[in-house]
């Protein structure tokens, strides 16, 4: 072989070499390249694996009652379970608020007594000594210094008097009183009559603070609810006329009924006119706040009778010095309690006529809780008339004694 085809087989096999050599480096990194992204992807997936399996584990050693949504439903038990004691604790709290407020218009009623220089009255000193004592209604009746014969026809008839008046109380936790402020000239002859009055009968309520006189009925309205609130902690209290006949059990049971209310209101409601001409009785000086002329008022209880519950005798106590009073008491009342929650009940047994209306009414079994006419806005000549209409409507006094309300 001559040197030329030894060196062209030399370059040959070189040439080969080299393409082995180069095709064995490209091997060689997609080798490298392929064990280092093995090697990089390995411990993610171990750590993925370590970690499920972790939370496997917990979830075996978690107990079934530990589920994310049975704690939600827990939870939300416990929150409606919190906002239910928090609600009973503000109605406690109310309640007791009440109470308090009760107990400081007395002290305030007492405490002007003794500032004016009036005498504290017995009924004053009997209520400051059972004060904690709970009764069922207070009955306050309407009446002024020309009512003498009035009051009297009314001690003969529907109202007990001396020891009964006092077992009343005791047994069946009612209070009556005849209702009157004073004269305008203080410690006049007629102040003196009334106080003799009540020396020998012991049943009257005087307003330490109201003058009386016919324009000022709403006034005297809300004197006495605020007094009587201070003075006995009652269920309810009760406005009457003077010249009205009632039952008194009769009265107890039906308010009886409405014991678990807390706003009522009870009596017979109307919506009479408002009267704008001048000089007309129940002259509405205020008549352009209803409306057009010819309008009439809102419902209301008409004034021979009606009672309230003791929140709403509260109401009138704590916020007497800013309700407004119209010519109408009945419609003063019914205004103060426009803008509450107070349910108006009507009754149209504490409004009956007198014989032969309330006695047909008896005969059926549907005694009457009052009587009176409207043409007269109560009995009409009550002084000679009020013991007939007790005989034939009355429920009889062996009924209040065996009555358990």
């Amino acid at each position: 072989m001559t040197w030329k085809n030894r060196g062209v087989e030399s370059a040959s096999k070189n040439a080969v070499s080299k393409k082995w050599t180069l095709l064995l480096c490209i091997g060689c990194f997609c080798a490298g390249v392929l064990f280092s992204d093995r090697i990089g992807d390995e411990p993610e997936v171990k750590n993925i694996s370590r970690t499920t399996r972790m939370e496997d584990e917990k979830l075996k050693l978690m107990p079934e009652d530990c589920n994310p949504q049975i704690d939600e439903k827990r939870e939300y038990k416990d929150i409606v379970g919190e906002v239910s004691k928090t609600h009973d604790a503000i109605h406690t709290l109310d309640k007791t608020i009440s109470n308090l407020e009760m107990e400081l218009a007395a002290a305030r009623a007492a405490q002007d007594s003794l500032l004016n220089g009036s005498p504290v009255s017995e009924t004053v000193k009997i209520a400051e000594s059972g004060r904690k004592r709970k009764y069922l209604m207070v009955v306050g009746i309407n009446t002024a210094f020309s009512s003498r014969k009035r009051r009297d026809s009314v001690r003969a008839t529907w109202m007990p008097q001396g020891d009964k008046r006092k077992k009343l109380e005791a047994e069946k936790g009612i209070v009556i009183r005849f209702v009157i402020g004073h004269s305008a000239t203080s410690g006049g002859i007629l102040d003196r009559a009334i106080e003799a009055e009540e020396k020998k009968h012991g049943d009257l309520l005087r307003l330490q603070e109201h003058v009386e006189g016919y324009l000022e009925l709403s006034a005297k309205t809300k004197t006495f609810f605020a007094t009587a609130v201070a003075l006995w902690d009652a269920d309810f209290y009760i406005k009457v006329d003077d010249d009205v006949h009632v039952n008194i059990a009769t009265l107890g049971a039906t308010l009886a009924r409405h014991l678990s209310k807390r706003m009522v209101y009870i009596g017979c409601m109307k919506s009479g006119p408002v009267l704008a001409q001048k000089g007309v009785k129940y002259y509405e000086p205020e008549y352009w706040k209803f409306g057009e002329v010819g309008n009439k008022y809102f419902r209301h209880a008409t004034g021979q009778l009606y009672a309230i519950s003791n929140d709403l005798a509260t109401y009138i106590s704590i916020n007497q010095h800013v309700l407004h009073k119209y010519t109408n008491e009945d419609v003063s009342l019914g205004s103060w309690f426009i803008g509450l929650d107070v349910e108006h009940i009507d009754d149209r047994r504490l409004c009956c006529g007198t014989p032969p209306d309330c006695e047909w009414k008896a005969q059926a079994g549907n005694i009457c809780v009052a009587s009176f006419d409207w043409s007269c806005s109560g009995i009409c000549r009550s002084v000679e008339r009020i013991k007939e209409v007790h005989q034939r409507c009355g429920e009889g006094e062996h009924v209040l004694w065996n009555t358990a309300f």
